[in-house]
């Protein structure tokens, strides 16, 4: 008796060719099946349909990213609705705004009448949002004050910026949308990026748009130049020289022998001027603490080009016969 070969997975070639017959008739009524039915009418599906926001694009700005459909219910024919369900040749329902800046959404109910003529052959039943929702602002021009920004420069040790830093020009042009500009306060930062300095300052710098904003506002003119002046403070130390005020006979300082002494920052340019000072420490009996017996010291005089001044010790304690 003849034998009958068998394929690899153990099916004889005549039932592996029966199975490709039963095979290609599932999918031939298959697809008979799904080509009859999306030739009917009275269907219904929701689908996301693409809109266009469409505004006068040199006046107004997006700030964040516009919506780029909705979502429908529609009624049609299978063959409309499956091409509208994946976008297929669909064009977006454009949505005209003259003044996008006036609120920032339009209501749906306003678009049924367009997005159903739109949509023609297909019948719009509802629209399933309320409204949608963007934020478009108008583009304007401003003028901002520059300020140095604080952590793009350091000093160094012991130095100070005298006076005020001054800009040229006084104001920056900024553009850009509205609600963007006036998170900017009416200042606008600017680098300087230099580190210990000692020297007075007159610097031309590129300006620059936050990188986070470089899509969105732009200078109108990207160069400025700042000055100003660095001055020094020296360190110093002196021995004061003791003056009682209003001290009775019987009250002595505990220790008559304290020596005390001051420290402070003098300002490089009044070096010669601190010369002709004497400082005294000023211990006012009249103004002793009743409670512990104490006075503390002051430094007379005082000029104002001294800083960070330190006196030691700086309460005296008194001492009663």
């Amino acid at each position: 008796m003849p034998e009958t070969k068998k394929s690899s997975k153990g099916i004889s070639p005549k039932k592996l060719s029966d199975l490709k017959v039963v095979v290609l008739c599932i999918a031939a009524a298959t697809t008979f099946w799904i080509l009859n039915a999306l030739n009917k009418d009275d269907y219904n599906t929701i689908v996301d349909f693409p809109i266009e926001i469409v505004y006068d694009e040199e006046d107004y700005m997006p700030v964040k990213k516009l919506p780029a459909s909705i979502q429908i219910e529609i009624n049609g024919n299978g063959w409309d609705l499956l091409r509208k369900y994946f976008n297929i040749n669909e064009s977006p329902f454009p949505i005209n705004l003259e003044n996008p800046a006036e609120r920032n959404y339009v209501l749906t109910s306003d678009l049924k009448r367009p997005l159903g003529e739109f949509l023609s052959p297909t019948q719009l039943i509802s629209v399933l949002e309320d409204s949608i929702s963007y934020q478009i602002d108008a583009i304007k021009t401003i003028k901002l004050v520059p300020k140095l920004d604080s952590l793009s420069y350091s000093l160094a040790k012991n130095h100070r910026i005298l006076d005020d830093i001054t800009f040229t020009p006084t104001t920056i042009s900024l553009k850009g949308p509205t609600s963007v500009l006036e998170k900017f306060d009416g200042t606008y930062p600017v680098q300087l990026n230099e580190n210990k300095i000692t020297e007075n300052v007159n610097k031309n710098l590129t300006l620059e748009v936050p990188e986070n904003l470089e899509n969105v506002i732009s200078l109108v003119e990207d160069q400025i130049n700042v000055q100003f002046e660095v001055i020094s403070f020296l360190e110093g130390n002196k021995r004061l020289k003791v003056k009682k005020i209003n001290f009775p006979r019987t009250v002595t300082m505990e220790n008559e022998e304290v020596t005390i002494m001051m420290s402070y920052l003098v300002d490089g340019r009044k070096v010669n001027e601190l010369k002709d000072l004497e400082f005294e420490a000023i211990l006012d009996y009249s103004k002793r603490n009743r409670e512990d017996s104490t006075i503390n010291v002051v430094v007379k005089p005082m000029p104002d080009y001294l800083e960070q001044v330190k006196v030691t010790p700086e309460i005296i304690k008194l001492k009663y016969e």
